[in-house]
């Protein structure tokens, strides 16, 4: 089972975030919050090698359909994307909705959890 969906990119750390925000507004998702861990743990007087920033996503309609049908589906919400850096490469990924969403074996959550990642990987494969 392989929950990470990825693929590389030849833009630098930050025109990748930022094409990436914008193919996020295209297909109704907006980003809710942003962390950047190289920065959080430098705070914390540790280095870490690479740049690793976490974007949470939604889009608000499917939020609230999954949340009805499930409230505790809310656990695994919002949706986590990354932006980061290996080796002087940057990266682009998430995590998968339909394998998160679908521990709750329930399938009318499975046929949104599969429309939002069709969405969000359209939504990588614009923006690299």
């Amino acid at each position: 089972m392989n929950i990470v969906y990825e693929r590389r990119t030849d833009k630098s750390l930050h025109e990748a975030i930022q094409s990436l925000e914008e193919s996020l507004k295209e297909a109704s998702f907006g980003v809710l919050w942003q962390l950047n861990f190289k920065d959080k743990l430098a705070e914390k007087g540790l280095e870490l090698k690479d740049d690793f920033i976490v974007l949470e996503v939604c889009n608000p309609k499917q939020a609230k359909d999954v949340l009805e049908k499930n409230i505790h589906v809310g656990y695994v919400l919002p949706c986590k994307m990354v932006v980061r850096t290996e080796d002087r490469k940057t990266y682009v990924g998430m995590t998968s909705p339909e394998k998160l969403i679908g521990l709750f074996d329930e399938s009318e959550l499975k046929d949104i959890a599969k429309e939002v990642e069709a969405s969000l990987k359209k939504a990588i494969a614009a923006s690299i």
